[in-house]
């Protein structure tokens, strides 16, 4: 094997673009290390990928099925890759195996087969998988037209989840409660894709992650946890996420982290790839949601939170690779089949901007709208989270750094996911709000309330100690609470 084709992230779009460029440049490099010739198609020239350092050749050109025949019929290469360019490489890669254009031209495709990827993309052949191999998921059927969706909605009850199969960033999924919003929903969705998934809504269930590596030794090992701060429902894009979790015992963590490995061994993934579960709040019942055969924005995330190079190492794992022959890219003593050991935690929030489109709906659910995310990272999640807030440059100095006031308009922003939740939990909890009403309305553990709480508590007291000895104004002390929380 001498020539590598490579997919990449494709055209700016939310959900697409940013997300991979960091997956895709770390395969460029690992194959290059490895003194392979790499032809990248992409037409996103705002990318690290597409730089001339990088790649022996770029192609500027959509990522699709007619563009990319042509390179392949021009450059003849030995292998294909399709595990770094998201949702559109993977979706743009089974359109090539099942019109037989990467047989006609004896191209393989390196890591994950095409086999394996269809079974995670379509939403009937992954749930079917789930069921022979004994792993749980939430009670669901497939449909290709209305009137099959309607008669499983009312089988399953409402509210119920809608889900696109084969779509990007969660696209026309969502949440819906009444016949009426199942119809506008149902075909919105069925515009775009042939499938989609009814299942059962998971009221209030936390969303956990697992990032999970294997080479084709059948070596596996999860490199890194994460919890949605939100519950289920709202997509991980659009979530404040924290690594590791924070909220699950030694029991849940482990049992959760052993079903990904036996899930991700079953379907003979080769290199990295996501799992997500919903877990219920006050049990160990647990649903896996999704695989995302392929380096995701949480591996991303997984890789700076950790140190841990997953795009690089599964990268090497593809071309054939075992964990235990590449070193470790931090220690450059040990090898890669070690689990990083984290004594801090990460903390991701997204960046909307919805306020610059007219018209646009603020609420976030499980489409993506946001057009960024900040990393941050602390010894605690309280310190997280202020850097955090501070780092999204919207001018906000912490969580308690806003301008709510009404308490009517507090609960409606508690209850209702938009991009001000943060801030109205601070103030909801500085009027004095039940932790435990502010679950129920919410959903979010109860454990982040407190965390959250006890941001609001440091401050109140410092103003009052501050105040007592008369010497500063009280805006001018909230002013000093907030430099005094920023580290060092």
């Amino acid at each position: 094997m001498k020539k590598i084709l490579l997919l990449g992230s494709g055209a700016l779009k939310i959900g697409q673009a940013g997300e991979f460029d960091y997956s895709g440049s770390q395969a460029i490099k690992a194959f290059k290390e490895e003194g392979l010739e790499t032809i990248l198609i992409n037409p996103n020239i705002a990318s690290i990928q597409t730089s001339k350092n990088l790649a022996d050749k770029v192609y500027f050109l959509p990522v699709e099925t007619e563009f990319v025949e042509k390179v392949i019929i021009k450059e003849k290469p030995d292998a294909i890759v399709l595990s770094f360019g998201g949702q559109t490489a993977l979706n743009c890669g089974m359109d090539l195996y099942k019109k037989g254009i990467l047989k006609n031209n004896n191209v393989r495709v390196l890591g994950t087969s095409v086999e394996t990827i269809i079974v995670t993309e379509d939403r009937k052949k992954f749930a079917n998988h789930l069921k022979k191999i004994n792993i749980t998921t939430p009670i669901s059927k497939v449909a290709t037209n209305l009137k099959d969706g309607l008669k499983i909605a009312q089988e399953i009850g409402y509210p119920v989840m809608i889900r696109a199969g084969f779509a990007l960033g969660g696209q026309k999924s969502g949440v819906v409660k009444s016949e009426n919003e199942f119809k506008e929903k149902v075909v919105a969705t069925l515009s775009f894709s042939s499938q989609i998934l009814v299942e059962k809504y998971l009221h209030h269930f936390k969303e956990i992650e697992y990032e999970v590596v294997r080479d084709q030794y059948d070596n596996c090992v999860t490199v890194c946890n994460m919890e949605n701060f939100d519950p289920l429902g709202i997509h991980t894009g659009e979530s404040i996420v924290v690594a590791p979790s924070q909220t699950l015992n030694n029991y849940q963590y482990h049992l959760l982290r052993n079903i990904s490995i036996k899930l991700v061994r079953s379907l003979g993934i080769i290199g990295e790839c996501n799992v997500q579960f919903a877990l219920d709040p006050f049990s160990n019942d647990y649903y896996v949601i999704e695989v995302n055969a392929r380096l995701s924005r949480s591996s991303a995330l997984a890789s700076k939170a950790t140190g841990y190079p997953l795009a690089y190492v599964g990268a090497k794992l593809i071309l054939g690779k075992s964990l235990t022959e590449i070193t470790n890219q931090v220690t450059q003593k040990t090898q890669s089949c070690f689990e990083p050991a984290m004594d801090y935690l990460v903390v991701k929030i997204p960046r909307w901007d919805i306020e610059k489109f007219h018209g646009a709906d603020e609420k976030i659910g499980s489409a993506m709208k946001s057009v960024g995310e900040i990393m941050a990272i602390g010894r605690t999640f309280e310190e997280a989270i202020q850097k955090g807030v501070r780092m999204l440059d919207e001018g906000a100095e912490g969580i308690t750094d806003n301008g709510f006031s009404d308490e009517k308009n507090v609960w409606h922003y508690i209850e209702v996911p938009t991009p001000r939740r943060i801030f109205a939990l601070a103030v909801g909890l500085k009027k004095g709000f039940s932790i435990d009403e502010i679950y129920k309305k919410s959903g979010i553990d109860r454990w982040f309330l407190y965390r959250l709480k006890n941001i609001v508590e440091a401050e109140i007291e410092l103003i009052k100690l501050q105040c007592h000895s008369g010497k500063r104004s009280a805006s001018r002390i909230r002013y000093s609470f907030r430099s005094w929380m920023r580290p060092v």
